[in-house]
């Protein structure tokens, strides 16, 4: 057996998405639950301020871990990293956001060396320069969660279930932010997502607040057959959190957002849907939704996801970049 990992996780005791109360749990369950699960991992915790010394954990670990490349989460400055050959790795969040939040200067700052996110290279690279090493580890998905989901056949039929942020379809938004809010609106990135929760089969009852009516995410989805994933530009965690509920799912799979990188296959673990297609798909299943296929293709994308896309399978990833880097 290959020896254990020291590794210092080094955040900001104010991060917003470490506290217990946040409704967000994803951040959480993998950094405090999910790396403590994997047997070549050794976790030390450092919550810290603004700026975190470096020389306290010397000699005590083979790896600084940050949960992401902002100062929202990071501190602002690992004193005298730049002396120290301890690797530093860090998630990063949106990549659209990297000019905004200076998030190549953190990098450089910070000696980063190596980001990893849900997100393939060719999206990464649209903001950060190649210089910046990068790789992509599908996190996000606690199997415990989803280890009990009701039978595809005992579950609403007639509907299928859509959820998260949508856009505005009416022309003076549409216009408004295209001119005010460039590349940030709800269009924009959830286009098809919101084409979507225009027809007449689809459900959508949005949040109360910041959380699902009476429900947690699992349980909520897991009460349909059907559920639709659309996001423009990247596939996001909803993709692989809707198959692992056993839900049939419909999932915008494009050249744009090159959802490719998944492993899903079409008809097989999902059905992959576009501007051009999705009425037609939808309605294959609803007009004939106890076809025995919709099952199998659910059930086939349910296994996929439980053996391939969990928080487990994404920190044997993470080993493999940290054995890279301290070899």
């Amino acid at each position: 057996m290959n020896k254990k990992i020291d590794v210092a996780l080094i955040y900001k005791k104010s991060y917003n998405y470490f506290q217990p109360e946040h409704f967000d749990r994803t951040s959480y369950d993998f950094f405090f639950n999910a790396l403590k699960r994997n047997e070549r991992l050794n976790i030390s915790y450092y919550p810290c301020e603004k700026k975190f010394d470096i020389s306290k954990i010397k000699n005590k670990c083979d790896v600084i871990l940050l949960p992401n490349n902002r100062t929202d989460g990071s501190p602002d400055v690992l004193i005298d990293i730049k002396n120290s050959n301890i690797p530093v790795v860090s998630r990063t969040g949106d990549p659209y956001d990297a000019k905004k939040y200076n998030q190549t200067e953190f990098c450089e700052i910070n000696k980063i060396d190596c980001l990893f996110s849900n997100h393939p290279d060719s999206f990464i690279y649209r903001y950060y320069p190649k210089k910046i090493k990068h790789k992509t580890i599908i996190y996000g998905l606690e199997p415990e969660l989803y280890q009990n989901v009701p039978p595809f056949k005992t579950r609403i039929k007639d509907r299928i279930l859509i959820t998260g942020a949508m856009g505005r379809t009416d022309l003076r938004n549409r216009a408004a932010n295209y001119i005010l809010n460039p590349g940030r609106s709800g269009w924009y990135h959830y286009k098809l997502r919101t084409l979507c929760k225009e027809l007449d089969c689809v459900e959508y009852h949005g949040m109360k607040g910041k959380k699902y009516v009476n429900e947690d995410y699992p349980t909520y989805t897991s009460r349909y057959r059907a559920i639709i994933a659309a996001t423009t530009f990247y596939p996001t965690l909803k993709y692989w959190e809707n198959s692992a509920a056993g839900c049939l799912t419909f999932m915008e799979i494009t050249e744009k957002n090159n959802g490719y990188f998944l492993g899903y296959k079409d008809n097989e673990t999902s059905v992959f849907i576009n501007e051009k297609n999705y009425q037609t798909k939808l309605e294959e299943f609803i007009s004939d939704p106890d076809n025995p296929k919709w099952e199998e293709i659910a059930d086939a994308g349910r296994e996929y996801t439980m053996n391939n896309l969990t928080n487990d399978q994404a920190t044997n990833e993470l080993v493999k970049l940290i054995d890279e880097l301290i070899k």
